[in-house]
């Protein structure tokens, strides 16, 4: 009975970290690394300039592209540093897509910091590379070193015959 006792112990505490371990996880992203110091593209079919509060909303079919990473949503915020001269963020809603060389993500909404090089995309996370695809709640993508973080119920469908 204790032999029982300490395997289904054994087997438990497998499965717990398994289902940790799916949480989590880290993959490339993107095949060229991308410069924050670029300088940013944006086109849309709207825009309205906020003196006060030193933003700029971008609404339609909005396109953002820097080096080799491109953004698309339906609105995108750029909100400027407290001098005005350079972007500190930008926030996209709306059916946002990341592209960044031959991989792909979308999401609900994408934080992006200009100084670090980092997207957050956050709400029903998808990121295709090639045949492969992973889901999760959030991807935090840093475009200066080609990475990204997924976090929060990672699923992805592993086939082990190479999907032939």
């Amino acid at each position: 009975m204790l032999l029982l006792r300490a395997f289904i112990w054994i087997i438990a505490a497998g499965l717990i970290g398994a289902a940790a371990s799916a949480q989590s996880t880290s993959v490339a992203f993107g095949s060229v690394k991308t410069d924050p110091k670029l300088p940013v593209e944006v086109t849309a079919d709207t825009l309205d300039v906020n003196q006060e509060d030193g933003s700029a909303e971008f609404k339609g079919n909005v396109l953002v592209g820097q080096g080799e990473m491109r953004l698309s949503a339906q609105r995108v915020l750029v909100i400027y540093n407290q001098g005005k001269s350079t972007i500190q963020r930008m926030e996209a809603t709306g059916g946002v897509v990341l592209v960044n060389g031959p991989d792909a993500a979308e999401a609900e909404r994408a934080d992006y910091s200009i100084d670090t090089g980092v997207i957050v995309m956050t709400g029903d996370v998808l990121l295709t590379q090639g045949a492969n695809a992973l889901t999760s709640e959030k991807m935090t993508v840093n475009l200066t070193t080609g990475t990204a973080q997924m976090a929060g119920r990672v699923k992805t469908i592993l086939n082990p015959d190479g999907g032939n």
